[in-house]
Order: structure tokens, then sequence, then C-alpha cells
């Protein structure tokens, strides 16, 4: 890379309280996380944004695979004909189906879906993989790409084709797949909120918000620093939604066939959007240590003077030996201006500095990209001292996203407060249920009903909307 100036470097990031979509997708764009393909609303994965999605998919399989799953991988096409066999599935999902009509130089006599999800296709394998009691449960997972043709996209938030994981499993009982589906929505919230340092909204969705096809759907719903609520990830309990219309049967102890009682439940890449806005500011991403590609950069200072590469190469070693992910940025065509402004635009947790003056006093001179805090570090403790302040860099990450949500949200008791309250984050409101109601808030606030919080104490007796007898807690937010 050609030598270049600071000012050449340093581009102009939009303030976020101008205009938060645009900020949004400048970090996105100078973080070089992604570009743009020929296919509309199709993104391809840079390496920084690809590795920020490799250890999401790390610390999440890892979890997976300590509750008893176990990793498959299922075709990318699927038969009109599976579509159609659950009906509400299909009206939920038909107007995003991509269809291939032709393959080479022949028309296809069926119509094939590129997933937009794989419910049908895992049912019918089921049909044909569980036979007794004894096979039960299966808790499979896939990690895959799947296409919706979204009308309206957006780099990580929203696009016609984006990555992610779906579980799903097979039980012989309804309270098993409730406790399954509970179970996976407890591992998204302790992962997303002690991983990513964001925090969340736990609860079920309503009727009309619920996933096509489900009984019932859980969310964990995240603040962004506009205020809207992004959804993080969902779980789905099926019941025999799906296992009646595609024979997913299984023969009980007493040689009796019966349904199997079904659940799924996934997050995507959408994760990357969350992290920018919960956390990001105008100098780009800030990322938290435990999906950070580098947790820490080493920035040699005046690297020609004395043992100032010997150094920092030996910090480099202490760190990686201790499992940092470290980088030793030893580049000679740049300033160290120009670097400072490269890492703190993509998020590095931790910045390092060892210079002639440090080597001298014996230490490392650090900045934190959540504070911008300075500080020293003594170089013969040089790993727990960074590993100390990773792990203060999380806990402080969340503490402020958590101080904004909470500041951001508020309880609400007429459609007047509603409607002022969803403009600058969550309003929680009392809800007779009614359907009518959640339309009427939607058409007249543009907030949708995000989730039904467990804690079901009541504060008012009144729907916030109609005025009539109300006994459920809604959280009301305008989402991506």
């Amino acid at each position: 890379m050609a030598k270049q100036s600071k000012q050449e470097f340093v581009q102009h990031i939009t303030p976020r309280d101008e205009n938060f979509s645009q900020w949004y997708t400048d970090v996105v764009k100078m973080a070089d996380l992604m570009d743009y393909t020929p296919v509309r609303g199709c993104m391809a994965l840079k390496p920084y944004g690809n590795r920020i999605w490799e250890l999401i998919r790390e610390g999440l399989d890892l979890r997976f695979q300590e509750t008893g799953h176990e990793n498959v991988s299922m075709p990318m096409l699927i038969p009109e004909s599976l579509l159609l066999k659950e009906a509400e599935h299909v009206e939920g999902f038909a107007p995003e189906v991509a269809w291939v009509t032709q393959g080479g130089n022949e028309e296809l006599t069926e119509r094939l879906a590129i997933r937009p999800t794989s419910e049908t296709m895992f049912c019918t394998m089921f049909s044909q993989w569980v036979q007794s009691w004894r096979d039960l449960p299966m808790k499979y997972n896939q990690w895959c790409s799947v296409m919706r043709w979204e009308k309206t996209t957006r780099p990580f938030l929203r696009t016609a084709e984006f990555w992610w994981q779906e579980g799903h499993t097979v039980h012989a009982t309804a309270e098993e797949a409730q406790e399954e589906t509970l179970l996976m929505l407890e591992v998204y919230r302790a992962f997303i909120e002690d991983v990513l340092c964001i925090p969340l909204f736990t609860g079920q969705k309503s009727e009309k918000e619920k996933f096509a096809g489900a009984r019932a759907t859980y969310s964990v719903e995240a603040m962004m620093q506009d205020g809207k609520a992004l959804q993080a990830g969902t779980t789905h309990n099926f019941g025999t939604n799906f296992s009646v219309p595609f024979e997913v049967r299984y023969q009980n102890k007493e040689g009796v066939l019966e349904y199997c009682h079904e659940t799924s439940w996934g997050v995507s890449t959408r994760l990357i959007g969350a992290i920018i806005m919960a956390h990001g500011d105008e100098r780009g991403l800030k990322l938290p240590p435990g999906v950070a590609p580098f947790q820490a950069v080493i920035l040699p200072i005046a690297a020609h003077k004395g043992n100032v590469m010997d150094t920092c190469h030996q910090a480099f070693e202490q760190l990686k030996q201790a499992g940092v992910r470290v980088k030793l940025d030893d580049r000679d065509n740049v300033s160290p201006g120009w670097k400072f402004n490269e890492w703190e635009l993509k998020g590095v947790p931790l910045r390092l500095e060892i210079g002639p003056r440090d080597i001298q006093n014996g230490v490392a001179s650090y900045m934190r990209r959540d504070t911008f805090e300075k500080g020293t570090l003594p170089l013969d403790k040089l790993a727990e001292g960074v590993k100390g302040l990773l792990n203060d860099i999380a806990r402080e990450m969340f503490r402020i996203a958590d101080e904004f949500r909470l500041s951001r949200t508020a309880d609400v008791f007429n459609m007047e407060e509603l409607g002022e309250q969803v403009n600058v984050g969550y309003a929680r409101a009392m809800w007779c249920g009614s359907r009518e109601c959640e339309d009427k808030i939607k058409d007249q606030t543009s907030a949708s009903s995000r989730n039904m919080p467990f804690d079901q104490t009541p504060f008012a007796d009144k729907c916030v909307c109609c005025g009539e007898p109300a006994g459920r807690v809604m959280y009301f937010a305008k989402a991506y």
C-alpha cells in the first residue's frame, strides 16, 4: 500500500444525531466489513466482517454442543410441494421466496425454492429418521445462508441473502419441546449479553408477530442508539404443527404411534449490525472483546530505534501464548497517526504502544477504545494486564448500553404517551391482547409489539389503546 497522509485516511463519518442511518452505512463501508455485489440485496463479507461472524459462530456453536446439539447440513433447494404442506408457513414466506424454474436447458417440472428457512426440509428428513421413542430427542443445527427476496435492504440488518444458524429439534412431548424453546432463548440471551455486551428484553411474541407456522415464538430484543428495536434472535415452539402434515411420528413405549413435537431457533449476521448500532461512535466500530478479530493491536513507536521491534515481537508472543487475539502492526509505509485512526475505525478494543521511553520504563502504553482511557501496563506482566483490561472493557460496554436502554424505556398509560415514547425508545404498556389494538398502535405510531416479558406483573389495569381491561404487559417500539 502506498504511503498516504492522515488527511486522506480520516474520512467524514456522518454524526449519529444528524443521520443515524447514514452513520451506520458510513461505518460499515469505512470499516471494510462488506461490499455490495451485482445481485440486488446480496453482500460479500470481507475478511474483517467475516471474521467477526466466525467468532460469533464459534462462540454459539460451542454453546449448542454443550446443550446436546449436533450440526448437520441440508440442501438449499426445496421442492414447492414441500413448502405447500404447511399452509400458514408457506403463506408467511410466499412473498419472499426466490424460485429456480430451469436446470440447464430444461424447464423444471416442479419449481424449487431457494431456502428462505429449512423447516420443511428438516421435517421431511425427520419423517424418515424418527422411528421410535429411542430416537428422541433429535437436536440438530445447521450453519448456512438463506434467501428472502426483500424489497428494502440494508447491510447486515436486512439482505436478500444472509448467513445464519437454524436449529431444529424433535421431541416426544409438548413439555420437552417447550423446555427446549426456552433453553435456547436463554442460550441466546447469555451469549448476546455476556459476549456481545448488548442488553436485551426477553419474552414472548404476540400471535400477530410470531413465526409463520409456530404455536409460540419467543425473542430477544435489543435497543439501538437511535432508540429503535432490533430483533436479535428468536426461538419457536411448533408443537405438532409441522409433524402432522409431514408425518413425523414415533412409536412410544407402548407401541402406539404419536406425533412428535418440534422446535426451531435462529440468529443471523444481523448480530453484526446490532454490534455496530449498539456500540459504535463517530470514530467507527467499537467491538466487544469477545468477537473482535484483534483484541489488541501493538504499534511500535520509533521502530528504528534501539530494541523497539524486538520488544514488540516479545510482547506479541507473550499475548499470543496467553490466548489474546493480537496484531503487531509493523508497517513502515504509514504513520503512527494513520494506524491510530485505522484501528479505532475498526474497533479494536485495546491499542498498545511501545517506544524507547516505554521500554526504558518497562511498560507498554495503552488506550481503550471504549472510553479512550490511557495508561500503562508492565511489560513483564503484559498478558495479565491486557486480559484484565479486556474484561473491564466488556463490562463497561454492557453497562453503558444498559444505562442507555433503561434511560430510553418508560411505562406509558395512553396512546399519546405511547406515541411520544416510541420516538425515543421502548414503551412498556398494558395491552388487552387484541389484534385490533395491536394494528391500531402500529398504524398510528409506526411501532410494533416487540415481546411480552416473562414478568407479567400488571402496572395498570387498562389497555393503552382501547381502555378496556388488560392483563398483558407488552413492549412496543419502532423497529428495524
